[in-house]
């Protein structure tokens, strides 16, 4: 199955969701999103996608659904203390079906991550954010022992967990290497998609809420990174870049907007070819706020995009978008082997399917 053929099935799909079983292929008759009957009803922002078969979702509430069936069932694997506490499960980063991270978001305490080995049957709380100024918002993992998590700025510049264990255990990375935050900038926890890696040492971290929506990029693990103004409006709390998407160290995708209702989002999506180093406006970008981004892998130029009204699709590499559906999704993940996934409100979850 080639990308350049199912981006043509993408586009010949009509605006609802399929309800065939069967991939998006290459023979024209187009593809959908298939809704897959979770029975909940939190809003998923967090979504890891392992394969067409398996994939995790992560929500409001404490909650934490996996499917190893293509979405035919769900297990409710939720950790009984983020239930109990009802947690903001924000982010949630899978290595296969047994072994996830997940991250809840708040001021304080309220941000932590945990830990399963055995797909959810047991959890283990293994941070815990001690500062009340910190507030993690994404994390991301380079593999299956490297990873990284973002706080909105404390002391005037993002705060960097890092873990080389998997998330058994994390320290806060040193801030020498981080510009200054713009007054008021900071990140938004919509999609798990505010901080992004490509590869065993990039990652890209992304703003809003500032003068400026800024893409900050790390070739070193987060150690070190520089700063670069997207073409994304800001300037306004509810504005700035809520999600990024890199296909590999050079080639970025930047979406995002202004999230309150009924608010227009002009230039809402950018696109880099250097590594995040500058950033050009799509020539046709997405006609409102989208929150999650996700490239079609093997593809040159195929990515998607989603927002609460709807999901477009881009053949170029982000510069131009097109409306493929529009229904409410918060984010989306593609796994290698092609199995594309959504997550949104009132339990909304879907895969990528030939109608």
């Amino acid at each position: 199955m080639c990308a350049a053929a199912l981006a043509v099935g993408l586009l010949a799909a009509p605006a609802h969701a399929s309800s065939a079983g069967e991939p998006a292929g290459p023979d024209g008759a187009g593809a959908g999103w298939a809704l897959k009957d979770t029975g909940k009803e939190v809003r998923f922002r967090g979504l890891a996608a392992v394969s067409r078969g398996t994939a995790w979702a992560a929500g409001s509430q404490g909650t934490v659904l996996r499917t190893v069936d293509g979405g035919r069932s769900w297990q409710d694997v939720s950790p009984p203390g983020a239930v109990a506490e009802g947690l903001e499960l924000r982010d949630i980063e899978a290595f296969d079906a047994r072994r996830a991270v997940a991250l809840s978001i708040g001021e304080g305490e309220a941000s932590r991550v945990l830990r399963t080995e055995d797909g959810g049957a047991t959890w283990t709380e293994t941070f815990r954010n001690p500062d009340p100024r910190a507030f993690y918002d994404c994390l991301t993992f380079f593999d299956a022992r490297h990873g990284l998590a973002m706080s909105d700025p404390v002391d005037g510049r993002f705060r960097i967990l890092s873990t080389d264990d998997g998330g058994r255990s994390w320290r806060v990375l040193p801030d020498a290497g981080m510009p200054q935050a713009l007054p008021g900038e900071a990140g938004f926890a919509a999609s798990g998609q505010c901080l992004v890696s490509s590869g065993p040492r990039d990652v890209w971290l992304a703003t809003g809420g500032g003068a400026a929506a800024r893409v900050l990029h790390s070739a070193d693990r987060g150690l070190t990174w520089r700063a670069a103004e997207s073409t994304v409006p800001a300037g306004d709390p509810a504005r700035g870049v809520f999600a990024l998407a890199f296909r590999d160290r050079t080639k970025g995708l930047a979406v995002g907007g202004d999230y309150r209702t009924g608010q227009a989002s002009p230039q809402a999506a950018a696109v880099s070819a250097d590594g995040g180093r500058s950033w050009r406006q799509a020539a046709t970008p997405p006609p409102a706020y989208r929150s999650g981004a996700a490239w079609y892998p093997y593809s040159r130029g195929t990515a998607l995009a989603v927002g609460p009204t709807g999901t477009d699709v881009t053949l170029d590499g982000g510069r131009s978008w097109r409306p493929l559906d529009g229904g409410s999704f918060d984010t989306v993940d593609c796994a290698p082997d092609r199995g594309c996934w959504a997550s949104g409100e009132k339990g909304r979850v879907a895969r990528l399917e030939r109608r």
